[in-house]
């Protein structure tokens, strides 16, 4: 009834932003638009992990991106305890307690800035950009360095003061399998994080492996490897099944730069989700990401972008 319709949508190239993934050793920064895709990446490593010459680098990289394009805000994406989107409660890899990395980085650039922990980063770009950005309710676990894990329930991210610490790590996985460091048998830590794999691989071959390596051996064939890639996919897949069984997910995304596992070892997660689920349950659809840097990049990218058009307080 009344005047006829008339469909609107937003210039994508109107404004500009800046996602950073912050690693131990480099800092990938990414210049996107307003719908998180990415224009231009640069890496550089990092040297001194002090706060203040980690801020001077970021700051360097955000100017060299930016170019002359004017930047509407700056998001940063970090395994780390996130409190406010600004300040870093504590980033074990880095060895930080009590930063303002948000302050101080929108002080050397005159850019308004946002930090999360970079899994619900990821999170937020698929939801806001990507596979699940028509889901009220996915899941996203990430493989690598550590395990993590991202939910959004009722169109909403769930968070909480605790995030960051690497809960889903503590998930037991198998009750035979090996020890971690807190001395938890068989969790998601001991089965699936990237050290882990390529470690057990190495004291079974009796030479140094690293993670890349270990999963090219597991898909060549190589006995010890691909057990070890099969108990390490069985356990992901009862890591799932829990997923699904309580919080009922319309997709699974599986991202993160150990996500090859997913690849390799597929066979082995399917049946270590039917293990746990009842045979008349739906398995939700599993996405496998590429693992590649970029997908972070623009998970800090969504950041920015939701803060400066949701009109959130921007440091």
């Amino acid at each position: 009834m009344g005047r006829p319709t008339q469909l609107l949508d937003v210039d994508a190239d109107a404004y500009r932003f800046v996602g950073i993934k912050l690693r131990e050793k480099e800092v990938i920064t990414a210049l996107t638009n307003l719908r998180g895709a990415i224009l231009r990446m640069t890496t550089m490593p990092i040297v001194a992990t002090d706060p203040e010459s980690v801020v001077r680098v970021l700051a360097d990289q955000v100017r060299e991106i930016a170019g002359a394009h004017e930047i509407g805000a700056i998001g940063i994406g970090v395994g780390a305890r996130v409190s406010g989107r600004a300040h870093i409660v504590s980033a074990r890899f880095l060895g930080w307690r009590d930063v303002p990395l948000a302050a101080l980085l929108a002080e050397a650039t005159g850019i308004p800035t946002v930090v999360e922990n970079d899994v619900l980063a990821f999170t937020e770009y698929q939801h806001w950009f990507g596979e699940a950005r028509h889901d009220d309710r996915f899941a996203v676990v990430s493989l690598g360095a550590g395990t993590g894990f991202g939910l959004v329930a009722n169109g909403a991210l769930v968070v909480g003061d605790d995030y960051g610490i690497g809960l889903v790590g503590h998930w037991p996985l198998d009750p035979n399998g090996p020890m971690c460091p807190n001395g938890h048998r068989g969790c998601a830590t001991s089965m699936l994080n990237s050290d882990a794999i390529s470690r057990r691989v190495s004291e079974a071959l009796g030479s140094s492996t690293d993670y890349d390596a270990a999963i090219a051996l597991a898909v060549e064939g190589q006995p010890a490897a691909r057990r070890i890639a099969d108990e390490a996919g069985r356990g992901l897949g009862r890591l799932l099944a829990a997923i699904c069984n309580l919080t009922m997910p319309q997709h699974i995304i599986l991202a993160g730069e150990g996500v090859a596992l997913a690849t390799v070892a597929m066979d082995a997660i399917i049946d270590g989700i039917r293990a746990d689920r009842d045979p008349n349950a739906t398995t939700p659809p599993i996405i496998v990401t590429n693992g590649d840097n970029a997908e972070w990049c623009q998970g800090a990218a969504a950041l920015a972008v939701q803060a400066f058009v949701g009109g959130a307080p921007l440091t």
